[in-house]
């Protein structure tokens, strides 16, 4: 399971890895808090329009990684807040999927190095995702009336967490890094230089993977919930026939 803040945070985050996850065999379901519908220039635009193009566009990117489907929590897009109320949607969405993984933003991640400032809502949605796990999902005592509805207490065990300047882990995404262009591509209304932004994920993915010798990776932070003693040495890389 990816839990993002905004439509088409996924797809510049962790799709490439979600893609060749699924390939391998795992099933993925993407969470977005919000609609996106403050993502625009023009002051004047109906942000109820916004919202359903965007989920448009996220829908179809989803199709082109290979989700099994889409929640969108309509949550208040530039407003976003790890309250109660977001983390019981977020638990609701766990308990419901089953996932063992969740990809979420790294909530430590202030600025990005010397370069940038991370979203706000990006924040909440990884601290929110982060508490959802751990250990609201897992404790039957946290929101028990969802248990009255059949969704009981599930154990995440891992969590690999995207945007992070302190990576554990980086996944070969040389199979799927042009599904993950392709996906950003399906977000039109938010891409305004297609061909400058395909240069610009390559060059990332390039850089990323590097360090292990493939022709593109993704980083990701990976902490360890849950410990499988049956687990071979290759169980960082991700999960195969699993839910992610």
């Amino acid at each position: 399971m990816v839990i993002a803040a905004h439509p088409d945070d996924a797809d510049f985050g962790p799709a490439a890895t979600a893609a060749r996850w699924i390939d391998a065999g795992s099933v993925g379901w993407l969470v977005c808090c919000t609609s996106g519908d403050a993502g625009g220039e023009d002051p004047d635009a109906d942000p109820l329009a916004l919202a359903a193009l965007r989920e448009s566009e996220q829908r179809a990117a989803a199709a082109i990684i290979g989700y099994a489907g889409v929640s969108f929590l309509h949550q208040p897009d530039g407003a976003l807040a790890n309250d109660l109320a977001l983390r019981e949607l977020l638990v609701r969405e766990i308990r419901a999927f089953h996932p063992d993984a969740v990809l979420a933003t790294d909530p430590e991640t202030l600025f990005y190095g010397d370069g940038g400032i991370n979203h706000a809502d990006h924040r909440a949605a990884g601290m929110a995702a982060v508490d959802a796990v751990y250990p609201a999902a897992r404790n039957p005592m946290s929101f028990p009336w969802l248990a009255q509805e059949g969704l009981a207490a599930h154990k995440v065990r891992r969590l690999y967490l995207f945007w992070s300047n302190h990576p554990t882990v980086r996944v070969d995404v040389s199979a799927t890094v042009e599904r993950k262009v392709g996906a950003l591509l399906a977000h039109s209304s938010q891409v305004y230089d297609p061909d400058r932004l395909g240069e610009r994920i390559r060059a990332w993915a390039r850089e990323e993977g590097e360090p292990i010798g493939v022709a593109a990776g993704e980083a990701l932070r990976l902490i360890v919930i849950d410990e499988d003693a049956d687990e071979g040495p290759d169980s960082a890389a991700g999960p195969e026939a699993a839910k992610a």
